[in-house]
């Protein structure tokens, strides 16, 4: 428990570690995991899902009898659904992203898996991503999640991160070094 502690902190640290240790005794984490992210999903798709979420103008009333009707119309139910109805009703419903990602993490820690955040300018089809998944597992000999995330900016190219570790290979940077190298030729 001391390895994972320094890797999660705060309110949600503290809520993620209690589902992570009630899950892994019930030996549900991959079911858990799947109902938060697809919570966590539902959240991400809906500006209204995200005000109840966040605002503190809903009482934990309202936000728990909003909460339980999400809940039963997504299929999320067990052991995260009431996790999810009791962090509304302790009204900490405005950590639950942060909960969310924290949970994560414990996950992919006791796993074994380390997770890259990519960025993208245009959806990958499932070959690539498998591909970079392999390659990805090849340099650090570990299962990769990968975190994709579309930005039309960069134009091309993809940028990984991954830990402490960043490789920038989108066009719009490449665009940028030649620009650069340009004016310094001046």
């Amino acid at each position: 428990m001391a390895g994972e502690a320094s890797i999660v902190s705060g309110v949600a640290g503290r809520y993620a570690t209690a589902l992570f240790e009630l899950a892994l005794e019930e030996k549900k984490l991959d079911a858990v995991r799947a109902d938060l992210d697809r919570f966590d999903q539902l959240v991400a798709d809906s500006a209204d899902l995200q005000r109840l979420v966040r605002s503190p103008v809903f009482s934990a009333d309202e936000q728990g009898k909003a909460l339980a009707a999400i809940l039963k119309k997504a299929g999320i139910g067990g052991l995260a659904g009431n996790f999810l109805n009791v962090i509304a009703a302790n009204r900490r419903l405005f950590t639950v992203q942060d909960v969310i990602k924290s949970f994560r993490t414990l996950v992919a820690r006791h796993k074994g898996e380390v997770t890259a955040e990519v960025t993208v300018a245009e959806k990958l089809a499932g070959a690539h991503l498998d591909a970079l998944k392999a390659a990805l597992k090849s340099v650090t000999g570990k299962d990769v999640n990968l975190n994709v995330r579309i930005d039309p900016a960069i134009i091309g190219g993809l940028v990984v991160k991954l830990g402490s570790r960043m490789v920038d290979s989108s066009l719009r940077t490449k665009l940028n070094s030649i620009k650069y190298a340009m004016k310094e030729a001046r």
